[in-house]
């Protein structure tokens, strides 16, 4: 880590014994838990080879794959990455710290992956950073430097690593060592609720522990730890089998001075730490199919996104309900904000969710101005689906959502598991939820999950004393439009299939101009609409490719507003009884 200020990292590696007819090389395309082909290869510079005292030639043959010259060996290859990428998913190095997937860094040898690796970690000079990483350590320095060991290349790429001016806060869950590790400790000082931070932490990991183990109350690992960045504006997270590398505004993290009620901004960065960890046993260890063993290489095609993303969003929030880090009233306005988010998304009347599932290499994560038309988020519509399935289940008195998930991990995940090789087929959940709660379920998964039935939430949601009711209309769902900038002249980003503004003839990227003959904002819309009816003609101006439009079309009738949930105040007794074993409220 010598050249901070290029980001450029400096890759040595060493082959004892190469393949003799010519070592191939190669680079994932891609990181497990983000599913986009990303082509780190794009940022590997300068590779060179050298078999003793002499270079030897080096061939690309593909765009992640080289080939080098036959040599006897050791063979010594020499590359440097360029890491200016922020997020959780490849590498960075500056000045300030280094943080970096070692997916975008180290070459695979080819034929030699599930041979032992080692590798050797050097502090860049003159700096007194602090290296946190749950790699196996074979001989660091105090700061955590130097010499780490894996049993294969797929467990290496498995540890992400961070560095830098780092608070570390150590915890015990299950009887196993935690650490939660924030970079940029010497900005932070003194802002940061440490104490809360760790007891709130440990709440989450302990009750997630016993959900899946109730009886041996361990995890499946011998330490974890939560690798935090805090930055202006960033969020995000990516998961591993023994950690998880996370980004949250600064302002979510708690401030000692903070009253003892969590903050929707804290309520937030412990919900992405929930939702990493319970991906500890919901991914990494239980496995689909598809993923059963990984292809580093191309795309790794399952329709079962909702159940490992969908399934880990509905838990993720509702294990801070169980721990007691929120209250029901708090529960339910995330799950508001869940279901509205569906509401606003016609991609639900066009995909399904083992459709959105298959297409996540292609859709979810290539967002574009028709995405809310098209697609709908495996995320999102997964979480109510098992939303909607736990109710379901539990309001016939057929166990819960948990059975299920325990049954999945005795079976898929744990290391004694009998299909824990093979991964879960594309078709089991249905047979899965029948064998841990007795009822039948096909029916369900094939209007819900293959099919686009809108999930019977209100109803169900009544059986629980949860009242549904919705918001006065806004403005923008009723005229079937999404703008960015509250002041003069927003600019459209979405147009809603069969709205106003598709009837009136605007798409994305247009810029609204004035609106019946007003100067147009965000403002003004609200306004005008609150003033007009159904059947009232609008004329609206807008810039496109440099022309002045115009355009018109009549109002429809107003859009249902955002739904909103809300405790019943006098639940009866079959009610007040689900809802107390379900949310304790």
């Amino acid at each position: 880590m010598q050249q901070l200020h290029a980001h450029v990292f400096d890759v040595e590696l060493e082959i004892e014994h190469p393949d003799p007819a010519g070592q191939e090389l190669w680079l994932p395309v891609w990181i497990p838990g983000s599913y986009l082909v990303r082509e780190f290869s794009r940022h590997l510079l300068q590779l060179r080879a050298q078999c003793g005292d002499a270079e030897v030639a080096v061939r690309k043959t593909a765009k992640n794959r080289w080939r080098v010259a036959a040599c006897a060996g050791p063979l010594r290859l020499h590359w440097q990455v360029y890491a200016h990428d922020a997020s959780v998913r490849a590498a960075w190095l500056d000045p300030s710290r280094a943080f970096f997937n070692f997916s975008s860094l180290l070459l695979a040898a080819a034929g030699l992956e599930q041979r032992r690796h080692e590798v050797r970690i050097e502090p860049p000079p003159a700096l007194r950073w602090t290296l946190a990483t749950t790699l196996p350590a074979r001989q660091v320095d105090a700061r955590g430097f130097g010499l780490y060991a894996a049993a294969s290349y797929e467990q290496l790429i498995d540890h992400p690593v961070s560095c830098g001016e780092q608070l570390q806060l150590a915890f015990r869950a299950g009887g196993v060592a935690h650490r939660l590790v924030i970079e940029h400790a010497q900005r932070l000082r003194g802002q940061v609720d440490e104490r809360r931070l760790r007891a709130d932490l440990r709440r989450i990991c302990q009750a997630q522990i016993e959900l899946f183990e109730p009886q041996t109350r361990r995890p499946p690992f011998s330490r974890y730890a939560f690798l935090l960045t805090p930055a202006p504006d960033g969020w995000g997270g990516l998961e591993h089998a023994d950690s998880s590398a996370l980004i949250c505004s600064e302002a979510e993290l708690p401030h000692p001075r903070d009253g003892a009620d969590a903050d929707a901004g804290y309520r937030r960065l412990l919900g992405l730490c929930s939702h990493e960890y319970f991906h500890a046993w919901n991914v990494k260890r239980i496995r689909p199919q598809a993923f059963s063993p990984l292809d580093l290489e191309k795309e790794n095609l399952t329709g079962l996104l909702w159940l490992f993303e969908g399934f880990t969003s509905y838990y993720d929030d509702l294990m801070l309900r169980r721990c007691g880090l929120i209250g029901a009233a708090q529960y339910l306005e995330l799950l508001g904000a869940s279901m509205r988010a569906v509401q606003a998304t016609p991609g639900r009347h066009v995909q399904s969710l083992r459709e959105a599932s298959f297409d996540a290499w292609i859709k979810f994560y290539r967002p574009d101005a028709n995405t809310p038309n098209a697609t709908v988020s495996y995320y999102t519509l997964g979480s109510l689906f098992a939303l909607a399935l736990d109710l379901h289940l539990r309001s016939r008195g057929k166990g819960s959502l948990d059975d299920v998930m325990r049954l999945l991990w005795r079976r898929y995940g744990r290391a004694d598991a009998a299909l824990r090789e093979q991964g879960v087929p594309e078709d089991a959940l249905p047979g899965i939820v029948r064998e841990a709660c007795g009822l039948d379920v096909r029916r369900w998964f094939e209007r819900h999950v293959d099919g686009r039935e809108p999930l019977p939430l209100p109803a169900l949601l009544r059986r629980f004393g949860v009242r549904t009711s919705h918001a006065a209309p806004r403005a923008v769902d009723s005229l079937g439009l999404r703008v960015e900038g509250e002041a003069n002249w927003p600019r459209v980003l979405h147009v809603r299939r069969d709205g106003w503004a598709e009837h009136a003839g605007l798409c994305a990227g247009d810029t609204l101009v004035a609106l019946n003959e007003q100067q147009a904002s965000l403002q003004a819309l609200n306004r005008q609409y609150a003033r007009s009816s159904p059947g009232d003609s609008w004329c609206v101006h807008a810039m496109r490719d440099g022309r002045l439009l115009r355009l018109q079309a009549a109002l429809p009738p107003p859009a249902p507003g955002p739904l909103q949930l809300q405790l019943a105040e006098r639940p009866g007794a079959g009610a007040r009884r689900l809802r107390q074993d379900w949310l304790a409220a």
